[in-house]
């Protein structure tokens, strides 16, 4: 005598229906059928929790987006990080999402960079309409706190109806305050990325 065990998912059934055995057998089976049944029943018990947990903390919005970049300081008002720049930690940021043709501010949000210079901000909405920078708004240190227009800003698309598969966080480009002196060793450095001239600002 054997047993053949169907599992139907929908209705956390087990139907269990004998088939016949060859002459002369004995069902020498049942306590490994009890023990499968179990199995089943905690596999099904596991899914279904699982299933049921809710999302992680810190883990993004299903519907809206994490805006995650960095703030760093120019030591030498090269437009781009060097071998002396330095993240800023205390730094504020602003999320701006303005309306492509009205330029309409629609939302807003800010952020406070972390002991490594890392910000990080929830945004709940899909913005299709609108484009979205991050933009610096205060510097904690006074020496490094100068904003350049055009460099102090990062944009970043939040919308998923663009043809793109886009993640739920998304990495802005790094954004700077310049320093308002540059480094005296600065000249010697840019040097070294072939930008130095005699009418650079750098000494």
């Amino acid at each position: 005598m054997s047993y053949f065990i169907p599992f139907t998912r929908d209705t956390d059934r087990i139907i269990i229906r004998q088939t016949s055995s060859p002459e002369g057998t004995e069902p020498s089976t049942m306590p490994q059928l009890r023990s499968l049944i179990a199995l089943l029943l905690a596999a099904t018990a596991m899914a279904t929790v699982a299933g049921a947990m809710p999302t992680a903390p810190g883990s993004p919005p299903k519907k809206g987006f994490v805006v995650t970049g960095r703030v760093y300081c120019d030591n030498c008002r090269a437009g781009f990080e060097t071998n002396v720049s330095h993240n800023i930690a205390g730094a504020t940021v602003q999320m701006e999402c303005r309306h492509f043709e009205t330029q309409q501010l629609h939302d807003k949000a800010e952020a406070t960079t972390d002991g490594g210079g890392w910000y990080r901000m929830d945004i709940g909405d899909d913005h299709q309409e609108e484009i979205c920078e991050v933009v610096l708004l205060k510097s904690p240190e006074a020496d490094c706190a100068e904003v350049e227009r055009f460099r102090d800003r990062s944009r970043v698309p939040l919308t998923r109806n663009n043809g793109i598969d886009q993640k739920s966080v998304i990495y802005a480009n790094p954004i700077a305050f310049f320093r308002k002196e540059p480094l005296p060793n600065c000249g010697e450095i840019l040097r070294a990325y072939a930008l130095y001239n005699d009418t650079s600002e750098n000494p």
